[in-house]
């Protein structure tokens, strides 16, 4: 891997003191090796020098919940509430899944990703084919949480998505045992139970054992959608917090995508246990789910991360966006001074890294981390005037994903001068068009 040197950048480190400093940042294999001024005979004898005049560096945002398998369903469920959303549209669409089309699926997230700056997702993929998004995602450089789907009840579910407990377990140890650790560590596996209503209390028991032995974490959505907990309340007589507590599944390991619905209780168990949560605003806002309590929650000291969630509820993964609606949604509730700039960007970094238990390995640029790292060219109209100017306020509430420009993931360059260079971008488009096509003709 050699070394490399992003020469003369403004660096916001997003350190514990938010540091912004002008200078260089020097790469040895996967690792940052120093910040700030490096002496001219060590830069001088760099195998590849990036000139980073003019262009602001930040660490790769890290995105705490995505659905790659969904990528491919861009636009097929607009407009539903959740449990609509999954029966009438993405289960059966899921369900057709084969494993070229989640290879794909995977691809066209991924891509989409990397060029908007994200080099960490936590990924929760469906019941089968898991092994092609894995593939996916070691081709891309993307570095990895993800892990199949598990669902072994419910009604109105897919017969292809109707898992029996004992595989539904051994298929998701399976995979860990052959990707957790893969890519020299840059992909690690989750066991990732879909909601409370898809699961047996056989399965999320067996997910809670399996998870502290082979210590790897838990991602699950809960307390999305109020219909969801009116759900898990008839059936299992509890709340959804209250039912994961009752369960033993509360733990430090356990991450749970959504949490809008909240009460003192379950945010009480959320903080005492420390378990931690993932914001999908954009997500939330399209199903018209709720507003998450992100501000209470940041108060109580609980760990809180940001994540598009999947394409068919967005529609897109794009950061940049999640990042000003999670500022805005949260000022028409608190008002103007509630989740400035500068909160709001430590969640898409150190925050996630925190979320997914990694703050010593990624989310800022420190030497001794990974080199996760993204180069924004803010050279134009839309993010100007430069002088005097709050580095926050423009990445956060005027920068676009158009403006990154290059994207180191574990020190290797995925993407530079907007091309991305581990992702065939013509073949993925085209093989995601005929994809889809054969999957919609499956469902007739």
């Amino acid at each position: 891997m050699g070394t490399k040197l992003i020469r003369g950048a403004v660096i916001m480190t997003m350190n514990a003191n938010n540091d912004i400093v002008k200078g260089d940042v020097l790469i040895e294999g996967n690792a940052i090796k120093a910040v700030g001024d490096i002496e001219a005979e060590i830069a001088e004898k760099a195998d590849v020098v990036i000139e980073a005049e003019g262009k602001v560096l930040l660490p790769g945002f890290v995105q705490t919940h995505i659905h790659l398998c969904q990528t491919l369903f861009r636009g097929r469920a607009d407009d539903l509430a959740l449990i609509d959303w999954l029966r009438r549209k993405i289960w059966p669409l899921e369900a057709a899944h084969d494993e070229e089309s989640v290879y794909y699926s995977a691809m066209l997230g991924l891509g989409e990703l990397i060029r908007s700056g994200t080099t960490t997702i936590l990924d929760m993929e469906t019941v089968h084919h898991t092994d092609a998004a894995f593939r996916a995602i070691e081709q891309s450089g993307m570095r990895a949480l993800s892990g199949k789907v598990m669902m072994d009840h419910g009604t109105e579910v897919p017969l292809p998505l109707q898992e029996r407990t004992e595989d539904s377990l051994q298929q998701s140890v399976d995979l860990l045992e052959r990707w957790h650790g893969a890519a020299n560590g840059r992909i690690q596996y989750a066991f990732c139970p879909r909601f409370v209503v898809s699961c047996t209390e056989e399965l999320l028991v067996g997910v809670r054992d399996l998870s502290e032995q082979y210590k790897v974490k838990v991602h699950t959505h809960a307390s999305e959608n109020k219909d969801e907990i009116a759900l898990v309340e008839a059936e299992r007589g509890m709340r959804n917090v209250v039912y994961l507590d009752h369960i033993g599944l509360a733990k430090p390991n356990l991450i749970l995508a959504h949490s809008i619905w909240l009460n003192d209780e379950e945010k009480r168990i959320i903080r005492d246990r420390s378990v931690k949560v993932t914001h999908c605003p954009g997500s939330n806002l399209k199903l018209a789910s709720g507003v998450a309590q992100v501000p209470e929650l940041l108060r109580e000291g609980i760990k809180v991360g940001i994540g598009a969630d999947g394409a068919p509820c967005n529609n897109n993964l794009d950061m940049f966006q999640e990042m000003r609606l999670t500022a805005f949604m949260q000022k028409i509730k608190h008002g103007p001074t509630e989740m400035d700039a500068r909160t709001v960007l430590r969640m898409a970094t150190m925050g996630g890294a925190e979320v997914l238990g990694m703050e010593r390995e990624i989310g800022s640029v420190e030497a001794g981390k990974l080199a996760d790292l993204q180069l924004l060219d803010l050279e134009d109209f839309h993010v100007y005037p430069s002088y005097d100017a709050d580095w926050f306020s423009r990445v956060v509430y005027a920068a676009t994903r158009g403006d990154v420009d290059t994207v180191l993931i574990d020190g290797e360059i995925v993407m530079q001068g907007k091309i991305v260079r581990t992702i065939d971008r013509r073949t993925v488009l085209a093989e995601s068009d005929s994809t889809l096509r054969r999957l919609l003709e499956r469902i007739g």
